[in-house]
């Protein structure tokens, strides 16, 4: 079973200022999934971020997604503390999920997360909104078993010989 983490990079939801609501519904929305999931765990932005991601990949997680933290305001650090972990970015990813809700919000492409793989998980930064995890997880469905597979040394899946 594919085990994930779900982390929740909010300054106010770390600090008790209000509830936590786009972790729950990632948490939800990768056990979709038929994955094995932890958290949400909730940590402000910055140092911390670099912390729980570089402790999930010491931890042996397949997967782990990050809720908030990618826009433009000055505290918003995710994806370079993502990229500190990273040892190889996957682009796609991030551009598909900008692109998912881009016709219902056009703001989506503002959001700077990234994916990428550290050690052998695989690592996706989502927007901290409900919208944004919806619209992420949306593209996530659709690759990440095979991402996961990948990264553990699976081969390419073959079209049957006619």
């Amino acid at each position: 079973m594919i085990r994930a983490m779900a982390v929740t990079v909010s300054n106010r939801a770390a600090a008790g200022v209000y509830e936590d609501r786009s972790g729950p519904m990632l948490v939800t929305l990768l056990e979709d999934l038929d994955l094995q999931v932890d958290g949400p765990v909730v940590v402000p932005d910055g140092e911390p971020v670099a912390e729980v991601l570089a402790d999930a990949v010491a931890q042996g997680y397949d997967v782990v997604v990050t809720t908030g933290g990618t826009g433009l305001s000055p505290t918003d650090a995710t994806p370079e503390m993502t990229r500190r972990i990273v040892e190889r970015e996957i682009p796609g990813i991030a551009e598909a999920i900008r692109q998912e809700g881009r016709a219902e919000v056009p703001a989506s492409i503002l959001s700077r997360g990234v994916a990428g793989i550290a050690g052998r998980t695989l690592i996706v930064n989502l927007p901290g909104s409900t919208g944004g995890v919806r619209d992420g997880m949306a593209v996530l469905r659709t690759v990440l078993h095979h991402a996961v597979d990948q990264i553990g040394g699976g081969d390419h899946p073959r079209p049957p010989e006619s």
